[in-house]
């Protein structure tokens, strides 16, 4: 990687700092703040939907680091640092775990130096590369994941960004094609299940920030090949919840490569 210092663009939105925005954060700008109150007026939840979507990926990661045994992960997309980051969370359950963060913001990268830091008995580390670009996040990857190993991709929230269904199907294939046996995918993204979602999807495209919801078939398409984890392909808030908590619009799930 290069030691330059990255170049922020705020004259547009950006994904990362929208969440971030929805999840209370304060490493947001205008910009992404008006897009982000734009979808609030039309799509209240999503706040809560943020919310529970972090819930979501605490206990996926903790049933991989815990049950499945893993302790490998490639967290691509990874948006803002924020509490319960994946390396917090697999680290609290297995020391050792050894995690790459891969995002192309430059805000994103600029955190990640900061405050991606590892337990002493693992490996953080982090990757500037775009999610389509699958050899280099390969490559850079491999300096500290054995890919000889089960590992665990981790795409929360990320493919809603690929407008074409078989575009962000092939792109999911080459990286689960990446893994060993055993390795495991862990996925979410946004379905097109209330009417509220569907608009708050229209006005956040509007403002420059584009995101596309896919139905929970065309969710479950990212699994196939792959043996799902119980429950399946299910609402965020309905995969082993801990706690009880409304339904969310948010689908998402496990499946192990066999």
């Amino acid at each position: 990687m290069t030691d330059t210092p990255p170049q922020l663009d705020t004259s547009t939105p950006h994904s990362a700092r929208v969440w971030n925005y929805w999840l209370g954060g304060k490493d947001n700008y205008a910009v992404d703040r008006e897009v982000g109150d734009s979808v609030l007026a039309v799509f209240p939840a999503i706040a809560e939907n943020a919310r529970a979507c972090r819930a979501f990926l605490v206990r996926v990661v903790s049933y991989l680091a815990g049950e499945a045994g893993m302790r490998q992960f490639l967290d691509i997309g990874t948006g803002l640092p924020t509490a319960n980051n994946t390396h917090q969370v697999a680290q609290r359950v297995a020391p050792t775990s050894k995690i790459v963060y891969v995002d192309n913001d430059p805000l994103v990268l600029v955190h990640a130096r900061a405050l991606l830091s590892s337990g002493p008995e693992g490996v953080t580390d982090y990757i500037d590369a775009d999610l389509r670009d699958t050899e280099t996040i390969r490559l850079e990857a491999g300096r500290t994941l054995d890919f000889d190993q089960p590992i665990a991709l981790m795409l929360m929230g990320i493919l809603g960004h690929i407008e074409d269904d078989d575009e962000a199907v092939a792109i999911v294939k080459r990286l689960v094609d990446l893994l060993p046996p055993g390795s495991y995918l862990a996925f979410y993204d946004g379905t097109d299940t209330s009417e509220k979602i569907v608009e708050g999807a229209k006005v956040s495209s509007e403002g420059g920030h584009t995101y596309h919801l896919r139905s929970p078939e065309r969710i479950a398409r990212f699994f196939e090949g792959l043996e799902l984890v119980d429950p399946g392909v299910v609402s965020v808030s309905d995969w082993r919840p801990d706690v009880e908590a409304p339904h969310q619009d948010s689908y998402g799930g496990i499946g192990r490569k066999p």
